[in-house]
């Protein structure tokens, strides 16, 4: 006895169940992969079905493939070449696909031909969770996170990053150009000679890296935004948290219901901001939900006056914490904040108790902002605490009240800012996880956009499957 537990000799015979319906259990998540695509409509979420070559062989059925991904996402499995392996050898995946083995090129083609349908079949896996009930939308949660993309930030530029490379460049010419000399004035004979021509040739080299910027920049002042990547042409330079770093990637925006943590919708953009995103994010999940009305929570960094006015008009209740962007009172001065407005007698009461009224209505970036000014501010014993000029003029956008009330709304004894962050977060720190510390694996923006639709598919269905089982999920699929 060797005092372990030891395995079955490998020359003896073994009985494997002769079918593979034996090797995957009744609670398997592949059962629940496998009911939902077959209950799917293919052709009309616009599946293509390929038609065979007149010499070649049938194509795969898209469900095969579709089938495939998703299992390969649940798995943390998203390369092509290797869910072809995986589709040889495990049982799970023999089972789902019925023992065909596409390529990988077959794979990754069905991935890239196929991205709006699949982003619809994200969003019907959605649908089938509000027809059953388990996704009502009471009380959703909006945020943005960045993704790296396949481009590496040295192959990103912008105007200030080609400046600083040209002046880089310049000085290591000239300073070729200096060993050159001092090399035909110290040196003779053959190490001369070997010595110059190395430092020709790492000129010539810098030369054309410094024709390689102009080039881009020349390219660069046809760009909108004043960036051009060179490996994903769609990716764009984003800002993080932390300080004096950032990456090369998109902005995955999402929309999540805090009772279930599912995502809702999502989309991704190369915006590095998120504050043009609320409005469509809100009606986008209001229409996904089906409801007459909605309750959003977002941070500070979706503060816009404009978002929030379309959100209202929309039927859509938005708790935005308003961001103090006044350097005022950094410098000891009293900032908007410190005025009271009266909305009976539409006047503003400033710290000193003077009021300040009405006088004209101005445009500022397309918006109808109110000015009020008192003239009492000259021989005020506060002015130097209050402002710089001659009088302190306030402004005021007709529909600030919905501003103040998304503001005011944060402070409810229901702490929902609280809520924002246990909830919208969540779904990014697990598909972040299951992505490991890498990057989207597709280029431009349509495909990334699809590479994200197959992650929080896999990401709602293994939430559903945590919410009810796979009993139950099995069971509220029809059939």
């Amino acid at each position: 006895m060797s005092g372990f537990i030891e395995g079955v000799n490998r020359d003896q015979t073994t009985l494997f169940p002769e079918r593979l319906e034996d090797w995957v259990g009744e609670d398997n998540p592949v059962r629940v992969v496998d009911l939902f695509v077959d209950e799917l409509d293919l052709s009309a979420l616009g599946f293509h079905r390929h038609a065979a070559a007149r010499t070649g062989r049938p194509g795969y059925h898209p469900a095969v493939l579709l089938k495939l991904f998703i299992y390969g996402y649940l798995n943390r499995i998203p390369s092509s070449r290797r869910l072809e392996r995986e589709a040889g050898r495990n049982v799970e995946a023999m089972w789902l696909t019925g023992r065909l083995v596409p390529d990988h090129k077959t794979i990754a083609d069905f991935r890239g031909e196929n991205g709006p349908a699949i982003r619809r079949t994200c969003a019907e896996f959605v649908e089938l969770c509000r027809r059953i009930g388990v996704l009502k939308g009471d009380c959703l949660a909006v945020d943005g996170s960045k993704f790296k993309a396949v481009n590496n930030r040295d192959r990103n530029f912008t105007k200030a990053k080609i400046a600083s490379r040209l002046a880089h460049l310049e000085q290591e010419v000239g300073r070729y150009l200096e060993e050159a000399e001092r090399a035909d004035r110290q040196e003779t004979g053959e190490a001369r000679t070997e010595k110059i021509a190395h430092l020709t040739s790492r000129y010539h080299r810098v030369r054309l890296e410094m024709d390689r910027m102009v080039t881009l920049r020349r390219e660069l002042a046809t760009t909108p935004d004043g960036q051009i990547s060179l490996t994903d042409p769609d990716a764009r330079a984003m800002a993080t948290r932390a300080q004096h770093s950032g990456h090369v990637g998109y902005n995955v925006q999402s929309v999540v219901d805090a009772e279930t943590h599912l995502i809702v919708v999502h989309e991704v953009t190369n915006q590095g901001h998120d504050r043009d995103q609320l409005a469509s994010m809100a009606g986008a999940a209001k229409t996904a939900l089906r409801r007459d009305d909605l309750h959003i929570l977002v941070d500070k960094g979706y503060f816009s006056d404009g978002e929030i006015l379309a959100c209202h008009e929309q039927g859509i209740t938005a708790t935005v914490p308003r961001p103090d962007t006044s350097g005022s009172r950094v410098h000891g001065r009293y900032v908007k904040a410190d005025f009271a407005y009266d909305p009976d007698k539409d006047i503003y009461r400033c710290p000193a108790g003077e009021v300040l009224s009405y006088r004209s209505t101005v445009e500022q970036q397309g918006l109808q902002m109110r000015r009020y000014w008192t003239t009492a501010c000259p021989g005020c014993p506060l002015r130097n605490r209050c402002t710089t000029n001659t009088l302190r003029r306030i402004s005021r956008w007709e529909c600030e009240h919905l501003v103040e009330a998304a503001d005011a709304r944060r402070r409810d004894a229901s702490a929902p800012m609280r809520i924002r962050r246990s909830t919208v977060e969540h779904p990014f720190g697990t598909i972040k996880a299951w992505m490991g510390h890498t990057h989207f694996l597709t280029r431009r923006l349509a495909n990334v956009r699809t590479e994200m639709a197959l992650n929080v598919l896999a990401y709602n269905i293994k939430r559903m499957v945590s919410l009810i089982g796979i009993r139950g999920r099995m069971a509220a699929i029809p059939g």
